[in-house]
């Protein structure tokens, strides 16, 4: 594997990220962090312990890769979130979009329950695999199309607990479960 972004830059990136965050809403306001599992667990407790407003947090399941380094093409709900979104101001805490589906579907899923704001935020973006027409608010970095782990990002369910984001080699043999 070879480290695309060292720990140091994706901390300080997140620190910016929140920064921006929190100068899209006014003081005082919660923001609701709905963050998609597991690839995003990492990336939305940093933000969340940076952020300086108030918030709640939930979770949502969504599958579209199963045990493959390509997308299917499909996007599954497998846990929907628990909160009502109907007048609460919604961020979409993702760890990287490529193609846009998964996004693409969690807004209109998001957006039938009236929430007085939606916004993304997404850690990683693959701007040339995008199918799906979607803008992301806010991006910590986009990257070129190559497989990458670690920062929660994981390759049939290993290497997610690096505090780096790194590129998975073709070569690299993982023994899967």
């Amino acid at each position: 594997m070879k480290v695309l972004l060292t720990s140091d830059q994706v901390r300080e990136r997140v620190n910016e990220l929140a920064a921006e965050i929190d100068m899209s809403y006014p003081i005082g306001r919660e923001l609701h962090l709905v963050s998609v599992l597991r690839g995003g667990f990492m990336f939305l407790a940093d933000l969340a312990r940076t952020l300086e407003g108030p918030l709640t947090i939930d979770f949502v399941t969504v599958a579209s890769y199963g045990r493959d380094t390509r997308s299917s093409g499909v996007v599954e709900l497998s846990a929907d979130i628990r909160s009502d979104l109907t007048d609460r101001d919604v961020l979409i805490v993702e760890d990287i979009v490529d193609t846009g589906r998964t996004l693409s579907f969690l807004l209109d899923t998001f957006r039938e329950q009236h929430p007085r704001s939606l916004r993304t935020v997404s850690l990683l973006e693959k701007p040339s695999r995008r199918v799906a027409d979607i803008s992301i608010d806010y991006v910590g970095f986009r990257i070129e199309d190559q497989f990458v782990v670690g920062y929660g990002l994981d390759y049939a369910e290993r290497f997610r607990h690096l505090s780096y984001v790194a590129v998975l080699d073709q070569d690299t043999e993982v023994e899967r479960p």
